[in-house]
């Protein structure tokens, strides 16, 4: 690579001893997504279907073709960019997976693991920036590879992007949720230090802060630490499924004083 020009780069045809590295590196890049698909079997044989996703699938199925197509008529081009780049991300990945399979004992040291996600979809964005800079330089480069390209990797971008939130982010809310659920199912409250009086938790053990003019609000039911802002916002937004009684009974407080609340303002 230390004769490739990253603003642009036609491809060579010719016969030379460079052409022919760069369009043999570009052959075993092809190879290895076919290598790559073994994943998808073992997954199918050991009947673990709810690993393939439609990320996974579309992934894994479109690149073979997709590359065959980059190595037949542009060895060693522009897009050599991009299988460069992709091959250092699938380094870092199956690293990964290499480490995870080693045994329990190695996964205390695999917390980066979400950030694999983040450097595929940083990978795409440097992938779009390369090839589409050709749409704004003359170069001697095929424009509908660029387009080829540049708009597999928009596709990707966007399916990592929402597998990251699927994966990580909803498990981060279910979590929240259950943390909650948990605490008010065995009487523990946030943000509270006083006595707890009927079920809810008293600051300062003064029960006059739950009333503004006589009326509970919801200010003056956080500020009793009753329930979190969290909780309120789950309510809020419908989320009615914590699970015990104390909790069905804490939902129906903050119901009642959310529709006082709301019919006021």
């Amino acid at each position: 690579m230390t004769h490739y020009s990253y603003r642009c780069q036609p491809v060579d045809y010719s016969f030379s001893p460079i052409a022919l590295r760069m369009a043999k590196g570009c052959w075993w890049y092809y190879i290895s997504k076919f290598i790559e698909f073994l994943d998808t079997i073992f997954f199918v044989l050991r009947k673990k279907n709810d690993h393939l996703s439609n990320l996974h699938i579309i992934h894994h199925g479109v690149m073979p073709m997709s590359v065959w197509f980059g190595v037949k008529f542009t060895p060693g081009g522009h897009s050599s960019f991009f299988g460069l780049l992709n091959t250092f991300v699938h380094v870092i990945m199956y690293s990964y997976y290499l480490l995870a399979a080693l045994g329990p004992q190695l996964h205390k040291y695999l917390w980066w693991k979400k950030y694999l996600t983040v450097l595929q979809m940083v990978q795409f964005v440097l992938v779009m920036v390369h090839a589409f800079q050709l749409l704004f330089i003359d170069c001697n480069y095929p424009r509908a590879f660029v387009w080829w390209i540049g708009m597999h990797a928009v596709m990707f971008y966007f399916l990592f992007s929402d597998f990251y939130k699927q994966a990580y982010k909803k498990k981060a809310l279910a979590a929240e949720r259950k943390r909650l659920a948990d605490q008010l199912a065995n009487g523990k409250v946030d943000r509270c230090s006083g006595p707890v009086t009927n079920g809810h938790h008293i600051k300062n053990g003064d029960a006059a802060t739950y009333h503004q003019a006589g009326k509970p609000t919801i200010a003056s039911f956080l500020n009793g630490g009753a329930l979190s802002q969290r909780t309120v916002e789950l309510v809020r937004a419908g989320y009615s499924s914590l699970g015990s009684a104390a909790t069905l009974r804490h939902q129906s407080r903050v119901h009642s004083l959310l529709s006082e609340e709301e019919r006021q303002s």
